[in-house]
This record gives structure tokens, C-alpha cells and sequence, in this order.
């Protein structure tokens, strides 16, 4: 298993703090050999937990200046039309997918285009399913502009348990379809908002994964 580099700082504070916590029931309590058992079982169930959450599958990109791949792994949870405030101003396709804490947690670029806007936004920490979550959590919203001019934005959104959202980008940066933007720890959202003239590929409740799915097609 190929761990994220996002993951190396807490995994090692948490498995200095687990290996404390076992020594100190281990001399402590010489007699307690259950209690030992039961203090080690539940240390490596939650050190297990947290190091799937930081795991770096391998995806085979592929793409297409014509699609739109899913920015996360996840599941898709919105799919409609919207007025989009923020930079467009006009209505736009929104699909939104939901990570759940098991799911991978890298944020990879949808198309490749200029970054033409970026911001973060400081906000609350709603649950990821609320409707007003997108507008009013923590968030960073990035506008990525294809060469034919096409432009689509992105938000990665903080949730319940998610506070902390990171992004490797900039605005006036190039960036290529399917490589990392960013990650979101613990679980959360995120929304892409299309053109209304493109095709979306998938359906409601519909399991996709980071770099690989088509979400949309431009017309």
C-alpha cells in the first residue's frame, strides 16, 4: 500500500501516542493480560483505519480533452441545474460527489486547462450533505479553462469531520487532467459545476472513482 504524503505527519504523531498508551498499560497493569490484549486490539484497529484513509492507489489516466473525469472517489449525491454566484453568474450543471471516510481522499483535476480563479474561502463545518454546505463551509473554489475556452469550477468542500482542505495549486498555473489538485482529510464534498450544454455520465447514487470515471462529456 502506497501511503499519501499528507498522511506521513499524523501517522507517525498517532503511532508515537498508540505506542505510549501500550507501554503504559503494559507496566502499569503486569496482571492485566485481557485488558492488555483488548488496549493493543483497539490501538491497531484505529492506527489501521487511519492508514487506509491515507492510501495512494495507482489510477491508469487516461485523457480527453472531451471529458470530464471525476475530480474524487466517492459518491454522487447532486445532479442539477444551479445559478452559480461566485464567478459565472449564470446557470450551471452541478454534480457533486461525497467522500465518505473510507473512501480515497486525493482531488485530482477534472480537465486540463489554466487555472483562471482561485480562492479559499474560510467557513463552518456543516455535514457535507447539508444544502447549504456549499456556500457556507470551509472551501476552495478553482476555475480551470481549457484551451477551446471552455471553463468549468471546482470546490472542494469541508465537512463535519473534514478540517483541513489542501490544494497544490494557484492561479495561472497549467494544469493536466487527472493529476493531483489537492486533498481533503476526513471525509467530504465536492462540487463541479459544468457548462449546460455538457452531457453528464453518471447517475445519482452512482460510485465513481478519482481520475478514472467520466462524469461529463462536453458537447
Amino acid at each position: 500500500m502506497v501511503i499519501h504524503k499528507e498522511g506521513y505527519k499524523i501517522l507517525t504523531y498517532l503511532f508515537v501516542v498508540l505506542l505510549i498508551v501500550n507501554l503504559a498499560v503494559y507496566y502499569l497493569l503486569p496482571e492485566s493480560t485481557a485488558f492488555r490484549w483488548t488496549v493493543w486490539g483497539i490501538s491497531a484497529f484505529i492506527y489501521i483505519m487511519i492508514l487506509q484513509f491515507f492510501r495512494s492507489p495507482r489510477r491508469l489516466i487516461i485523457t480527453n480533452d472531451n471529458h470530464v473525469i471525476a475530480p474524487a472517489d466517492g459518491k454522487v449525491v447532486v445532479i442539477e441545474e444551479v445559478d452559480e454566484p461566485e464567478f459565472f453568474n449564470e446557470k450551471r450543471k452541478q454534480v457533486s460527489i461525497f467522500m465518505s471516510p473510507v473512501n480515497v481522499h486525493i482531488n485530482r483535476n477534472p480537465i486540463s486547462g489554466m487555472v483562471t480563479y482561485f480562492k479559499y474561502h474560510p467557513g463552518k463545518y456543516l455535514v457535507a450533505w447539508h444544502p447549504k454546505s456549499s456556500t457556507e463551509n470551509e472551501r476552495t473554489t478553482i476555475v480551470v479553462t481549457a484551451k477551446n475556452g471552455t471553463s468549468i469550477l471546482l470546490r472542494q468542500i469541508a465537512g463535519a469531520l473534514a478540517k483541513r482542505i489542501v490544494w497544490y495549486l494557484q492561479a495561472g498555473e497549467e494544469v493536466k487532467q487527472g493529476e493531483e489538485l489537492g486533498f481533503i482529510k476526513f471525509g467530504s464534498r465536492v462540487d463541479v459545476f459544468l457548462p449546460l450544454d455538457a452531457k453528464v455520465k453518471v447517475a445519482i447514487g452512482e460510485k465513481v472513482k478519482g481520475g478514472s470515471t467520466v462524469i461529463a462529456e462536453f458537447k
